[in-house]
Formats: C-alpha cells, sequence, structure tokens
C-alpha cells in the first residue's frame, strides 16, 4: 500500500515564490497554496496539514501575527511551522522562534535543500507522536506487573534518547559516552564510599538509564542554532541555556502519566542542574557548592569532559591528558572538589572510553559492565 501523502500548507502573497514553491514540494507532497493568511485560515476549514509553510512579510496580516493566532486557537496551536523569509536580522529570527516556530528558511531557496529541510522536520514530528503513542501505552500498563513496566519505560527512554541524537548532528553519541562516563564515576563513589550517606538511597535500577534524559530539552531548541557550525552567539546561547527547563517542563509531564516518581526525580536533577557550577555562577538557577544535587555535580564533570574530547565544527577535540588537565583547573570553581579527585582516581578508564569505539553502541565497557549502577537490557521477546 502507498504510504499516504503529507499535507503542506504555503502561505506567501508573492505568487512567483508560492508557485515556485509549489513546485518544488508537489512530486512529493499534496500541497495547498494560499495567497495570504485569510485564505489560511479558510482552508484550516477542510484540510488538517501536516505543516505550514508560512511567509513573514505580508500584506493586512503578516507571518508573525497569523502564527500567533494559530497558537491562540486549540483546534491550530499543535501544527507545526516553518517561516520563509529573505530577511536574516536575528531579532526577526528570535521573535519567530519564540512564537513557536520550528525553524527559518531563507529566500530564495534551493529545492534539494528545502525538501531536505522539510524532510527532517516531518521526521522528527513524526517521532514526537511515537513518544506521545508510546507515553500513553505506557500510562495503560502501569497495573502489570513492575518487570513489564520497567521494560516499556526503557523502550520509551531508547526513542527519547535517539530523537535528542538525531536532531543533534553536533554532538551525535553523547548520550551513550556520557552514560559509560557515568557509570565510571557511581562505581568509583561507592568503592572509595565519598558520598556514600546519599548515593545508599539511590535506587541503582534508576540512576544511569534517567541519565539519558539530561539533554532531552534539545528538542525544543531550533535546528539553525542546535546544529550552527560554530560557536553562537551571546543572544543564540541564551536561548540555547533554555533547553535546561525545557528538558524539566518535558520530564515534569511524563512523571504526571505515572505513579513511580522516583525514576523522574533522578532524571529532573540530571537534566535541571548539569550545567550549574560549585562557585555560583553555572545556569539555570545560580545553585552554589552543596546546594546542586549530587547528580547534577557529577554530570558536570561527565559533559564537559565528553565536550572537550569531541570534535565540533568550531573546534578540535583536545587531547584526553589536556581534558583531564582543564577538570583538575575547574576543582572549586566549576566542579566539586571531592568530585575532581574522584575523576582524577578515573581518569584513565575515561581515556579509555574517549579512544575506544565501540561496534555495538551502548554496550558498556568491561570494567563498568558488572557495575551495580547499570541496568542489564531486557531479553528481546
Amino acid at each position: 500500500m502507498t504510504a499516504k501523502r503529507k499535507k503542506i500548507i504555503v502561505v506567501d502573497d508573492n505568487t512567483t515564490n508560492l508557485v515556485a514553491c509549489k513546485n518544488i514540494l508537489k512530486p512529493f507532497y499534496e500541497v495547498y497554496p494560499a495567497y495570504s493568511a485569510v485564505k489560511l485560515f479558510e482552508l484550516l476549514e477542510w484540510v488538517s496539514p501536516n505543516l505550514i509553510m508560512l511567509d513573514v512579510e505580508m500584506p493586512d496580516m503578516d507571518g508573525y501575527e497569523t502564527a500567533r493566532l494559530l497558537k491562540s486557537n486549540d483546534a491550530f496551536r499543535d501544527i507545526p511551522i516553518i517561516f520563509l523569509t529573505a530577511k536574516r536580522e536575528l531579532e526577526n529570527e528570535l521573535e519567530g522562534l519564540n512564537l513557536g516556530a520550528m525553524d527559518y528558511i531563507y529566500k530564495p531557496f534551493a529545492g534539494p535543500l528545502l525538501l531536505r529541510r522539510i524532510e527532517t522536520h516531518l521526521t522528527l514530528i513524526a517521532y514526537k507522536e511515537e513518544l506521545k503513542s508510546q507515553n500513553l501505552t505506557m500510562q495503560k500498563m502501569l497495573m502489570l506487573k513492575n518487570g513489564q513496566v520497567w521494560q516499556l519505560q526503557n523502550a520509551v527512554l531508547g526513542i527519547v534518547a535517539d530523537l535528542v541524537e538525531c536532531r543533534d548532528d553536533v554532538t551525535g553519541g553523547h548520550i551513550s559516552r556520557t552514560q559509560k562516563l557515568l557509570s565510571c564515576m557511581l562505581e568509583k563513589l561507592k568503592e572509595k564510599g565519598v558520598y556514600s550517606e546519599e548515593t545508599s538511597l539511590w535506587n541503582p535500577d534508576y540512576v544511569l538509564p534517567s541519565a539519558q534524559l539530561h539533554d532531552v530539552g534539545k528538542i525544543g531548541i531550533s535546528d539553525a542554532i542546535l546544529n550552527k557550525p560554530g560557536k553562537l552567539t551571546p543572544e543564540e546561547f541564551e536561548i540555547m541555556k533554555n533547553h535546561v527547563k525545557i528538558g524539566v517542563d518535558a520530564i515534569n509531564h511524563m512523571e504526571k502519566m505515572t505513579d513511580d516518581h522516583s525514576f523522574f526525580q533522578y532524571a529532573r536533577a540530571f537534566a535541571g542542574t548539569h550545567h550549574e557550577k560549585w562557585d555560583g555562577n553555572g545556569y539555570p538557577n545560580g545553585l552554589r557548592g552543596m546546594d546542586i544535587p549530587l547528580e547534577g555535580r557529577i554530570m558536570a564533570i561527565v559533559d564537559v569532559y565528553d565536550a572537550l574530547v569531541s570534535s565540533r565544527p568550531y573546534k578540535k577535540s583536545f587531547p584526553t591528558q589536556e581534558a583531564a588537565a582543564i577538570i583538575r583547573e575547574g576543582k572549586g570553581t566549576h566542579f566539586d572538589p571531592c568530585l575532581v579527585e574522584i575523576f582524577q582516581s578515573v581518569s584513565d578508564q575515561f581515556a579509555g572510553i574517549a579512544h575506544e569505539v565501540y561496534e555495538m553502541p551502548g554496550i558498556l565497557p568491561s570494567y563498568a559492565a558488572q557495575s551495580s549502577y547499570v541496568t542489564q537490557p531486557a531479553a528481546v521477546m
């Protein structure tokens, strides 16, 4: 059976642009052109689009005002919007993103690039719908025995982690690597008895799996910023910092769907505090010292180390020795001094993780595989 073609409404008061965009899209999608916001709302009475491509500069009602009306209407607020514009001013782009647009596509656009950007966003939307469906299914199955529910939660976590990695081309593999590094730190904490009074109360089945959600808020950051091939401007960095709040809000929403809140307590701590700093100069809340949850203080070291040893479009990867030195230099400022001591005792293992290439993503190295903080994968049914 042929897959049902997705529907796209293209809104542009310029007839030439409207026809050009329609001709590019129509071999792959059902395209509904509209030359004004009024025509758009007329179409919405009988068309349920998968995406609206909305010109910014239009007479009578511009794209921003149109987006505000769409987002204020319960029937239309969830329809994804991509703005089309010839303007490249940062202020205009920020305004559109704050209105809930998924992305900006600048005119004049190349056909292959336009198609690829649309395909990427529609794939992301499909992932979100799948995640929503999985969450609803999980809620219905909460009355089943604990083992079955936990398998389902792991499946949902996998979807979320894959979704984040799929969107973030710059830091791909970050989630699986940080899990390996985190396992190393947790095992050494247990061995040395550091913060044992607190960690003895932790549920080892939940700690590592919940850490997969530490960057889940990146789902809500625009591709234009998330995958920018260079350093972010101060304004863009302020937007990127919002991924912490977005992540915490998402975790809070998921928590409402279950009766077992302990898993999400760990996830919230990892997601909400891994950018806080020991001296109080981190974000989002400027927490200081022991006011930062232990989960966030550990993840701060793990997260920074992985960023240092990973290559980026705007920087080369640091040698592992140099990365370790930077972590040590952050002792008492960026990082918990006690945890830096723990890091130093496992820095060789961290270097081994940085250098190893796994044939099967997610398989932990031998020294971590037996850790009490690692949940063994469920058998494939």
